[in-house]
């Protein structure tokens, strides 16, 4: 019956240091402590529970020298005042008690269970300071992640430049650049075409600009250039590349030929079969800008 009631004292001692007691655990607790006046001023399980709530304080900042030093005194001044606590705790029966419990009613006497009961409370609180010492030293010196105090500005990606900024780019910056005048092949033709060819040989590239250019169907007809080179036969002008109008007004269309021009003396805009052709028969000729 003892030893429940002193269990009982215990949960409640737990209890306390944890979470609190309400105001009928503290009436228990009270009368418990009168049956047992040792446990009354203990305070074993608060020390452990601080330990164990310690154990998640961030230790990356170094505690202040003057902090650490009272801590310290304060500590040795306190477990100066406290009496020198049981090393070994033996539950098995003294030799002597076995012999006089033989001679006597057979009865084995144990060491008290107090000062068991006592001694956990000490050892789970220093378990706890050693555990949090353990902690705090490898959380200290554990290695931290660089973090960037002005992290890298995501950039806005360059626009690309237009085929109309690609165009005038080329005009501004080779030297060689030169522009054409373009114009519809057959002048009794019903259409208006106007614009102009920009052409670098050294570059091999350019553009066309055109205005009037009759909207096309890709699947049935496409719109393709030539280039004809003065250093080439004429039936067999270089292919510029394919292209389809499929707006009113100016379009831009750069030029993609398929063969390095060497000296060229004209460029043709063809309408051919979808996908254009290797060879044309120049009956589509719609316009034509001469060197």
């Amino acid at each position: 019956m003892k030893d429940l009631t002193e269990e009982k004292l215990l949960d409640l001692l737990c209890k306390k240091a944890v979470s609190g007691l309400d105001a009928t655990e503290s009436e228990q607790l009270k009368e418990l402590e009168k049956a047992f006046p040792e446990w009354e001023d203990d305070t074993s399980f608060e020390f452990a529970a601080a330990a164990i709530n310690l154990s998640a304080v961030d230790a990356s900042e170094e505690m202040p020298a003057h902090l650490r030093s009272k801590i310290l005194a304060s500590a040795d001044e306190f477990f100066e005042s406290k009496e020198q606590i049981q090393e070994t705790i033996s539950f098995a029966p003294r030799t002597g008690q076995i012999n006089d419990s033989l001679s006597t009613d057979n009865n084995i006497s144990n060491e008290p269970k107090t000062s068991f009961w006592q001694s956990l409370g000490w050892g789970i609180a220093a378990f706890a300071c050693i555990a949090l010492a353990v902690n705090l030293y490898l959380t200290r010196f554990q290695t931290q992640p660089d973090i960037a105090k002005n992290p890298p500005a995501t950039q806005t990606p360059t626009p690309q430049p237009t085929d109309a900024e690609r165009r005038e780019q080329l005009l501004a910056s080779v030297k060689d650049a030169v522009k054409l005048e373009i114009a519809k092949a057959d002048p009794k033709a019903p259409i208006e075409i106007q614009g102009d060819v920009v052409w670098s040989n050294s570059e091999q590239k350019g553009f066309l600009r055109l205005r009037g250019l009759p909207v096309n169907d890709p699947n049935k007809e496409t719109y393709q250039i030539w280039i004809f080179d003065g250093e080439q036969d004429d039936k067999y002008p270089i292919d510029g590349g394919i292209f389809n109008v499929n707006q009113a007004g100016e379009v831009i269309i750069p030029m993609d030929a398929k063969l390095q021009v060497k000296a060229p003396k004209m460029i043709a805009i063809t309408k051919e079969k979808p996908g254009g052709v290797v060879v044309s028969d120049r009956t589509g000729i719609v316009a034509i800008a001469k060197v």
